[in-house]
C-alpha cells in the first residue's frame, strides 16, 4: 500500500481544490462554446440567406427578362422608324405604300403590346427588388445579433481562459511542493476517476457523497495513519481528518 505522511495527504485537498476549479472552468468553456443561441442564429441565418439567394435569382431573372423586352420594343420601334421614313419619301408604287401603311399599323400594335409586357416586367422587378431589400435587412439583423452574441461569448471565453491559466500556474506551483510519490498516485487517480482526493468526514466520503459501510470503515480504521486509502465507491484518495470516524453531530 502506498504511503505518505498524514500532513502530506492533507495537502491533496488543496490540490484537489485547484483541479476542481479547473474542471469547473472547463465546463464553463464548453457551455459557452455550445451556447444554444449561436446554433439557433446559425440556423436562422442559413434560412434567411437561402431566401435572400432565391430573391437575388428572381431579380436577376427579371432583369434579364426586362432587357429582352426592351430589346424587342427597340427592334420594333426601329422597323417603324424605317417604314415611316420610306412612306414619307413617297417613292414606290401606291400598292406598296398602302402595304407599308398597314405594316406600320401592325407594328405600332406590336410595339404597344411589347411595351405592356415591358411595363409588367418592370413592375414585377420593382416588387422583387423590394423583396430582396427586405430580406437583406433580415439577414443584416440576424448577422448583427450573431456578431453581438459572438463578441459576448468571446469575451467570456477570454476571461475563462485567463482564469484557467492563473489557476493552472498556482496548481503547478503547489503540486511541485508535494512528495513526488504521493503526487504520482494522486495524478493517476485523478486521470482515472475524475477526482483525485476528497475528505473522509464523519464516516462519509466527500468524493461520492456516500456514507461508508461498517466493513469499509473498519478496514480504513485498521490502516496506518500514513497509508493512502481509497473511496470504495468513487476510487478517489480519502484524506482522513481527525474526526473522520466520529459520528456526525446531531442537527
Amino acid at each position: 500500500m502506498a504511503k505518505a505522511a498524514p500532513a502530506e495527504q492533507l495537502k491533496l485537498l488543496e490540490l484537489q481544490g485547484f483541479d476542481a476549479k479547473l474542471t469547473s472552468l472547463a465546463n464553463r468553456r464548453r457551455t459557452l462554446e455550445t451556447d444554444p443561441r449561436i446554433k439557433d442564429l446559425e440556423a436562422a441565418l442559413a434560412v434567411a440567406n437561402g431566401t435572400l439567394g432565391s430573391a437575388k435569382v428572381a431579380v436577376h431573372d427579371a432583369e434579364a427578362e426586362l432587357k429582352r423586352a426592351e430589346a424587342d420594343v427597340e427592334q420594333v420601334a426601329g422597323r417603324i422608324q424605317r417604314d415611316e421614313a420610306k412612306l414619307n419619301s413617297g417613292t414606290g408604287l401606291s400598292k406598296d405604300l398602302v402595304a407599308l401603311q398597314k405594316d406600320i399599323v401592325s407594328l405600332n400594335k406590336r410595339r404597344s403590346d411589347l411595351e405592356d409586357v415591358e411595363l409588367e416586367v418592370l413592375e414585377r422587378l420593382d416588387t422583387l427588388r423590394a423583396t430582396q431589400a427586405g430580406q437583406q435587412v433580415i439577414v443584416d439583423v440576424i448577422q448583427g445579433s450573431f456578431g453581438g452574441i459572438r463578441a459576448e461569448l468571446d469575451a467570456a471565453l477570454a476571461e475563462v481562459a485567463a482564469e484557467a491559466t492563473e489557476v493552472k500556474a498556482k496548481r503547478d506551483d503547489f503540486a511541485a511542493l508535494l512528495e513526488p510519490a504521493l503526487l504520482a498516485v494522486y495524478e493517476k487517480t485523478l486521470a482515472k476517476r475524475g477526482v483525485g482526493a476528497a475528505r473522509l468526514f464523519h464516516g462519509t466520503s466527500e468524493a461520492s457523497g456516500m456514507k461508508l459501510s461498517p466493513g469499509d470503515l473498519a478496514e480504513i480504521k485498521a490502516a496506518a495513519a500514513d497509508d493512502i486509502v481509497f473511496c470504495p465507491d468513487s476510487g478517489a484518495i480519502l484524506v482522513r481528518s481527525d474526526e473522520w470516524n466520529a459520528a456526525a453531530p446531531a442537527s
